[in-house]
């Protein structure tokens, strides 16, 4: 078998088998597949799109290219949630401590913000001594002890993902279902999943644009998993405005926090809500929607969900106190500048992705995988669609260190807000639910 005979067979519109996908795809991480052959490979993909068969054999051939993550002593059934990516998604920190005071072990492995999304693993590192970076027996000792661990994607998790993705980042392949479908399955399946529920973002803040193309991402998702023997449920969500008010590391753990407390109501905890019960019907811990939900509202109101949290930070080397006194625990930038409306009206929409960039800008997130980020800066938003606004009243806050680019940020927050007269219904939230 050649590269060559596999690119031509694809460009031609027909089908590749298990062997000639798997020949292409360990040949890559071996070496022995030139990265000149594996980008016509995706360019071909990119053009003549993959059948879900195909689709799902190259999802397990990524997923099986490094270690599957077994955990043998695991208590119950591994359910893990993704989300697509948004700004102010802090869905992680909220819905594990929730669904783990529901009786149900959680392991969560995450990842670092990139873009104008954030990530949660650096959340958490906004918190003391927090540690994301734990050894298998470090994550049972972990989960035996608090029902809770969230931790960092290991290195060699889907190591022909990581490979494949960075070619394609400069290939011109990154959009197209089948490949972004199989990148997420693959970590996913690695990571040792048995359920998994996806939370799917469209709209100006989503990778996801437009709502159809979010439809059919989701339905590539849910089909891998069932074709992998993991039952997985798909929400296509909007991220037409940022899902929480705070964006920024502490900053959005801090309303994580309060949220957890049962200070705070809102969409993060409205959609955090939804996909904790999804989870607790994957896992088997409720056989309706409607049980699970109350049964995770009751977390909040009981304190129990809280306790997760702390029990977490606690295990994993972090101030623990964090619970008590956020404020005075989690690092904040020095200096604030507030953003306020130049008319009466009401708001009509928020440009997402230029909120996210905005906090990008003065810190908060990277541009490249190797930036620096300052964990304390981040920005806090007042309004939200529908809300009604006054002249001088703020929009916005930027919570920053440094003003290099104070002027811009400002500038980009000011015109992210469109004001007009006549009131909006806020978008919907939950748009699809995929089974």
């Amino acid at each position: 078998m050649r590269p060559y005979d596999v690119i031509k067979k694809k460009r031609d519109g027909f089908e590749l088998s298990e062997e000639e996908i798997r020949f292409m795809v360990q040949g890559y991480v071996d070496g022995k597949v030139p990265d000149y052959q594996m980008a016509a490979l995706l360019m071909t993909i990119f053009f003549r799109h993959m059948t879900p068969e195909e689709r799902f054999q190259l999802t397990k051939c990524m997923a099986e290219s490094g270690n599957i993550v077994t955990m043998e002593d695991f208590q119950g059934k591994r359910v893990d949630k993704h989300s697509s990516g948004g700004v102010a998604d802090t869905t992680s920190l909220v819905v594990c401590p929730m669904v783990a005071a529901c009786g149900m072990n959680v392991v969560k492995m995450s990842g670092r913000g990139l873009g104008h999304t954030g990530g949660t693993i650096d959340k958490l590192e906004s918190i003391p001594g927090f540690r994301t970076a734990l050894s298998k027996e470090e994550v049972l000792k972990a989960v035996n002890e608090s029902g809770i661990v969230i931790v960092g994607q290991t290195g060699n998790l889907a190591p022909a993902d990581k490979k494949l993705y960075a070619l394609r980042d400069v290939t011109a392949t990154i959009d197209e279902v089948s490949l972004i479908a199989s990148s997420i399955m693959s970590k996913k399946i690695a990571s040792g999943a048995e359920g998994i529920v996806l939370d799917v973002k469209t709209g100006n803040g989503a990778f996801m644009k437009e709502e159809v193309d979010a439809v059919i991402l989701a339905e590539a998702m849910v089909d891998i998993g069932k074709r992998y023997g993991r039952e997985t449920i798909a929400l296509v969500t909007d991220m037409n405005q940022p899902l929480g008010m705070r964006v920024g590391n502490s900053l959005e753990t801090l309303e994580a926090i309060q949220t957890l407390r049962g200070e705070r109501k809102g969409r993060l905890l409205t959609l955090s809500v939804e996909l904790g019960a999804t989870m607790l019907q994957i896992g088997g811990i409720v056989k309706e929607i409607d049980e699970g939900k109350q049964m995770l509202e009751d977390s909040i109101t009981t304190g129990k969900a809280l306790e997760k949290f702390k029990a977490m930070v606690e295990v994993q080397g972090g101030k623990s106190d964090v619970v008590d006194k956020p404020e005075e625990v989690l690092p904040f930038a020095r200096y604030t500048e507030d953003v306020v409306a130049e008319e009466d009206g009401w708001v009509e929409g928020i440009d997402t992705e230029s909120v996210g960039r905005a906090s990008m800008m003065i810190g908060a997130g990277r541009e490249k995988k190797e930036d620096k980020i300052d964990l304390s800066v981040g920005l806090e938003l007042f309004k939200s669609i529908g809300d009604e606004v006054k002249k001088g009243e703020r929009t916005a806050r930027i919570y920053y260190n440094d003003n290099d680019k104070l002027s811009e940020v400002k500038e980009l927050l000011f015109n992210a807000f469109k004001i007009r007269k006549k009131r909006t219904i806020p978008p919907k939230l939950v748009k699809h639910i995929i089974k």
